[in-house]
């Protein structure tokens, strides 16, 4: 070997003996053990999760300061005022429910072809007038066999009884049994029982052919007609409307249902004059009479329902119209005067909003004296409440809601107005 390769040869192992390459040594590296490999990827996860949760925590915080934005702006800005106290209450004015005296539909009684109708809507009826005609040849024909059926149990009941009268004289000469005596007397007895059981079929099927004619069952008038001629007519009230022959209704009295505030239940008596007005009748004045009450204070409104009668012989008012019933009471507790915009119309009645901290409520309320302006609150609000003004119609009870000044409110009006320019 020269000098030259001998000296490249030790200069290769002297680099491998400093890089850790020198195949002598490599048997004595120690491999990595699974303990440590372990630990490594559980530190790399656990950065992974400290990473993510750094992320989302903003991203979370971030939404849900935008959703409390959000409800924050979506609460109306509204204008509270104080209840202005007013003079005390001796009338009070609440809508009725007009009824006629008496409401009945007419069903047929009997099955069959409607022949003949001779009233239509409108017309006024007295009771027992004919209204329509049904032919019912079936029922004809039951009624036939029927007497003579009857016919038949009579003639077997009179051969029975005096073959019972023959066997009991018969019998004390002993010129028959007791035994055949007995058994004549029992037969006697049940043919006579069998005549009663046919009459009363017989009797039956005559009811059944006199609702072949329908009759009006009081005074009034016809409010509808449903049925032609040549319509089957099923006996009895269908589930449905269109089952009806006819409905009546009497008018010549009315019936007006109001419900009166309970603090005003001692001011009103049976027998006195209620005043009614009509908004088909502007001006005029109609009187009725208080004739009954419900005798009970409805728990869930706290109201009692009253009946006035009305006497409507000339036909000028209309049963399912609506009344403004116009009561005299003595006056009870405090009346505070707002103005119309702030009552709030729903199903379930009238309505007043109110504020308690920055939260809405719906005060339901009774009114008196209505100018058109103002309105007078019977029951319902304290002089510590601080009514809306303007409320929004879709304004509920417990709603958050912004209390704005009237200078604030014209202010962000006028924002409002600018930015939308």
């Amino acid at each position: 070997m020269s000098p030259e390769q001998t000296s490249n040869s030790e200069h290769k192992q002297n680099a491998r003996a400093e890089h850790g390459h020198d195949t002598e040594t490599a048997p004595d590296q120690k491999p990595i053990k699974v303990s440590h490999a372990i630990t490594v990827l559980l530190l790399i996860v656990g950065v992974m999760v400290v990473l993510g949760v750094i992320g989302i925590l903003p991203r979370e915080h971030a939404a849900s300061a935008l959703e409390d934005r959000t409800k924050e702006l979506a609460a109306p800005s509204v204008i509270t005022l104080a209840p202005k106290p007013g003079n005390p209450v001796e009338e009070v004015t609440l809508p009725g429910n007009v009824t006629s005296y008496s409401d009945s539909p007419i069903y047929a009684r009997t099955s069959g072809y409607l022949t003949h109708w001779y009233y239509d809507i409108g017309a006024k009826v007295k009771q027992g007038a004919l209204l329509a005609e049904i032919a019912s040849p079936e029922v004809d024909q039951q009624l036939a066999q029927a007497e003579a059926d009857l016919n038949t149990a009579l003639a077997n009941a009179n051969n029975a009884r005096i073959q019972a009268d023959r066997y009991k004289g018969l019998v004390t000469d002993n010129a028959v049994s007791q035994q055949d005596t007995d058994t004549f007397v029992n037969q006697a007895a049940s043919t006579s029982a069998q005549v009663k059981s046919a009459q009363a079929n017989v009797q039956r099927l005559k009811e059944l052919t006199s609702f072949e004619k329908v009759y009006a069952p009081f005074d009034g008038v016809i409010t509808a007609r449903r049925v032609d001629t040549g319509q089957l007519i099923d006996a009895g009230a269908g589930q449905t409307p269109s089952s009806e022959l006819f409905h009546m209704q009497a008018v010549n009295t009315l019936r007006v249902y109001t419900n009166l505030p309970g603090v005003f239940s001692a001011s009103v008596k049976r027998g006195e004059t209620i005043n009614l007005t009509f908004a088909e009748h502007p001006g005029q004045v109609f009187q009725g009479k208080l004739v009954r009450t419900a005798d009970a204070i409805d728990p869930a409104s706290r109201t009692l329902l009253v009946e006035v009668d009305v006497d409507n012989r000339k036909g000028n008012l209309l049963a399912g119209t609506l009344a403004e019933v116009h009561f005299k009471v003595n006056p009870v507790g405090n009346v505070f005067v707002l103005p119309v915009s702030v009552l709030i119309f729903r199903n379930e009645g009238l309505r007043v909003g109110t504020v308690t901290g920055d939260t809405a409520h719906l005060a339901p309320v009774t009114i008196g004296q209505d100018d058109g302006r103002t309105v007078q609150i019977i029951t319902g609000l304290t002089a510590q409440d601080q009514v809306i003004q303007n409320p929004p119609d879709s304004l509920i009870d417990g709603e958050k809601v912004h209390v704005l000044t009237p200078q604030e409110m014209k202010a962000a009006e006028g924002a409002q107005k600018n930015g939308g320019i």
